[in-house]
């Protein structure tokens, strides 16, 4: 044999072994994660590349992640995060766009599910489904298949001051309706001089997603069960407790630092909630952060949360509601798909996860099991307990039409307040404005 034929022989079974070598390693850093036909699945390790928006816990989520990988060796995870003023919802389009497609994603409500539906895997016997919270699949379940896995909980109802309130006599405990809350309020402001307050309340309502989107939630919730996809799929809207929630507004009003349609968020937070100067305000486990960098001592050892009482409903409860779900791609290898599960399972069911999840993520759990004593801040320990209590309405606010709980609904609020409409007019308003955009 001459030596060039023996040199083109040696170089095709060099060549040969080369493929063999690069199919069992699964392929390079930059080609993992991406739908090849199966080469995840085919080699020892499976990649999960997860494309997600909450920036608040990028970093923690990435050191549970290379937990993960040390107790699992065989698996691979990626993560990127867009989130934080940049859109997830163009930028994941574009992900599935570009065939670069994640295993684990981002979902919202009832409307996301229906846009990904073709990607969606069914997680319903996940045992993280098993275990979540009552009501906060609602928003990612169709035909009894829940397609997302909660992230967490937030929540909100009437934030209050509890030194003021020791001082003023009254035990929280006790406001469990209508008519107690409003004798409290009625206490309060006729000690407000001895108790260093402005008012009772600051009642935002230049804020129109503090009115027409969080309180009105409280009030509308109700006639569709506190379900989303109840909400998402009327053409129509009944306001059936309606003059509760002008009751509600009409007390925040009244006792109120003045003018309302002109107070922001910033100023009812931090001017006059962190500095003593209101007793109360209507606001979520979300303002933590702003009190603790005003008054630490204010934020970890003197705030509590009282229900949102709805009349003929539920008088001791709050709203509580999930803002994004994780969903598994049921387009990946099954290897990666059955993987995505496992590892949400984990993140959620496990002890090491659900320590994660508590204590570095700082997430009230959307699921049973947790130990509420590791919950740090008061207010998203307050709002677990309502959870599991059961004493939570739903939130049904990402089901209504598009932009109609801000720019119609509160901004009716904002005129009825300012006395440029009736409550009357409010409530025929936004429901003509409901059903336009039904409609279209």
């Amino acid at each position: 044999m001459s030596s060039k034929k023996l040199f083109l022989g040696l170089f095709s079974i060099m060549f040969l072994v080369s493929v063999v070598l690069a199919g069992c390693s699964g392929g390079s850093d930059e080609t993992k994660g991406t739908d090849t036909g199966g080469t995840e699945a085919e080699g020892e390790e499976v990649t999960l590349d997860i494309f997600q928006f909450k920036v608040e816990f990028k970093d923690q989520f990435e050191a549970v992640a290379e937990q993960y990988q040390e107790a699992n060796p065989g698996v691979k995870i990626n993560i990127q995060t867009v989130g934080g003023g940049e859109d997830y919802g163009a930028a994941l389009r574009s992900k599935f766009a570009s065939g670069d497609e994640p295993a684990i994603f981002n979902i919202g409500g009832p409307t996301d599910v229906i846009d990904w539906e073709d990607s969606l895997a069914d997680l319903t016997d996940t045992q993280a489904a098993g275990v979540a919270l009552e009501g906060t699949l609602d928003g990612v379940t169709k035909e009894d298949k829940a397609y997302g896995l909660p992230f967490n909980q937030e929540g909100y109802g009437l934030i209050y001051n509890t030194e003021i309130f020791e001082k003023a006599g009254i035990d929280p405990t006790t406001i469990k309706d209508m008519a107690s809350l409003e004798e409290a309020v009625a206490t309060l402001d006729g000690k407000k001089g001895d108790l260093g307050l402005d008012a009772v309340f600051a009642f935002p309502a230049k804020e129109t997603w503090v009115t027409g989107q969080h309180l009105a939630n409280a009030f509308i919730a109700p006639e569709f069960d506190g379900n989303v996809t109840k909400a998402y799929e009327s053409d129509t809207i009944g306001f059936e407790y309606a003059d509760a929630m002008k009751n509600f507004i009409d007390l925040q009003n009244k006792f109120s630092v003045q003018p309302v349609v002109s107070l922001d968020y910033s100023q009812q937070v931090e001017e006059l909630f962190s500095t003593g100067k209101v007793a109360i305000i209507q606001q979520g486990n979300w303002v933590y952060g702003s009190i603790a960098g005003i008054d630490e001592e204010l934020a970890n050892n003197k705030v509590g949360i009282l229900p949102i009482p709805v009349p003929g409903y539920k008088e001791d409860s709050i709203p509580v509601g999930v803002p994004m779900y994780w969903a598994v791609n049921k387009n990946k290898d099954e290897k990666v798909v059955e993987e995505s599960k496992k590892f949400l399972d984990w993140l959620y069911t496990s002890d090491e996860g659900k320590e994660a999840v508590v204590s570095d993520f700082k997430f009230i759990p959307a699921y049973e099991g947790y130990d509420a004593s590791k919950i740090t801040d008061p207010l998203s320990k307050s709002i677990y307990e309502y959870a599991e209590a059961g004493k939570t309405i739903g939130w049904t606010f990402s089901g209504y039409p598009l932009n109609w709980a801000q720019n119609e609904l509160g901004v009716n609020i904002q005129k009825y307040l300012s006395d440029a409409a009736t409550w009357e007019e409010v409530i025929n308003d936004s429901k003509a404005a409901w059903e336009e955009a039904r409609a279209e």
